[in-house]
């Protein structure tokens, strides 16, 4: 069966833009592509985190951003370009992520996550497409999450976030993949970050940064579009997806 993406087999030279590098699945990816010959702009609000991990890699620059300051995307996003002299990839990580049960919604607490973790990425896929569009290629890669698949404990508006991000990149892939754009959704599991530190609750099949870099690297290498891991808990969840509200719900209370 045809590959929905073309394959990156071949990181030497590529012109990478990591938005939320500083720490997790961002920094593990940068410091694997910078080992396969990328060039990279990095990006994070923690601008000594990125100086510090750009000054051990080779062909990385620092870029500091915030991803809810939209005339700052615009001006990252510009000075990606003038930096690198062009863009192939764009990897959309920025991510927040705070426990919520419906009961400790507020204002507050839910633009703070939607800020971050939708309408940053929706915001930094405007920024980069026209320069695409004009150059007739590029790959727009968006960290997403298993928790987009269905509504689940303590994930009031992490959730809707992600399910969102999934939606979204569903319906760009349709009108840019004929115009030579291909994009990706990550659906990570439970990855060992400073975000997922804040669970209270045993994460099944939790990995390393690592190793989830490895997966989005292997996903990519095979032009995949959705690329979910680890398969042993991702398949599970979306199994789940299928089932009648009133069975899901049983069994994630049970779970829970």
């Amino acid at each position: 069966m045809k590959s929905l993406n073309p394959k990156i087999t071949d990181w030497r030279g590529k012109r990478v833009w990591i938005v939320g590098a500083s720490t997790g699945i961002g920094e593990a990816l940068a410091r694997e592509l910078a080992a396969r010959g990328a060039r990279q702009v990095l990006s994070a609000r923690g601008i000594e985190r990125l100086s510090a991990l750009t000054a051990v890699l080779q062909g990385a620059v620092a870029l500091r951003l915030d991803v809810s300051d939209v005339s700052a995307m615009q001006v990252a996003a510009q000075e990606v370009v003038r930096l690198l002299g062009g863009l192939d990839v764009v990897i959309l990580n920025a991510g927040t992520y705070q426990p919520l049960r419906a009961w400790e919604l507020t204002p507050e607490n839910i633009w703070a996550t939607l800020n971050v973790n939708l309408l940053g990425v929706m915001d930094g896929v405007a920024m980069v497409l026209p320069g695409m569009l004009a150059a007739g290629q590029g790959h727009v890669v968006i960290v997403g999450s298993v928790a987009g698949y269905r509504g689940l404990p303590k994930a009031a508006v992490y959730g809707p976030s992600k399910a969102a991000l999934i939606n979204f990149a569903e319906s760009i892939f349709m009108d840019l993949k004929p115009r030579g754009i291909a994009v990706s959704i990550v659906n990570p599991g439970f990855v060992a970050t400073p975000l997922t530190a804040q669970n209270d609750f045993h994460m099944p099949a939790l990995i390393t940064p690592q190793v989830a870099a490895a997966e989005i690297l292997e996903g990519l290498a095979k032009g995949r579009f959705e690329i979910h891991f680890p398969k042993r808990f991702s398949y599970g969840l979306k199994l789940l997806q299928i089932l009648p509200a009133r069975i899901y719900f049983w069994l994630v209370s049970r779970a829970a």
